[in-house]
């Protein structure tokens, strides 16, 4: 089954209604693990992060490295994001 990793911080709205969101499609429709990184965790995260989050990427099990997903319009609704991840997750 594939990841996503959704790279948060406590008190963002935008990475709190993407997780929901995200969370709801995986349990209706189309399912994958979701792996939560709070980027307050490790100084890396934070660097790389800090203004950029919510990021989503999907998690390599090959070795090539993380794939980064556009990021969904606040306001996209669940059925968008799901027609936005089924390319990236091999399931057109």
């Amino acid at each position: 089954m594939a990841t996503l990793i959704l790279y948060s911080r406590p008190g963002c709205h935008l990475c709190e209604d993407l997780e929901a969101k995200l969370r709801a499609i995986a349990a209706d429709s189309l399912p994958f693990d979701l792996e939560i990184r709070d980027i307050t965790e490790r100084e890396a995260w934070m660097e790389a992060y800090q203004f950029e989050v919510p990021v989503l990427m999907v998690k390599a099990t090959d070795g090539t490295g993380d794939r980064p997903l556009p990021r969904p319009a606040p306001r996209a609704a669940a059925v968008q994001i799901e027609q936005m991840l089924r390319p990236a997750l091999g399931r057109n």
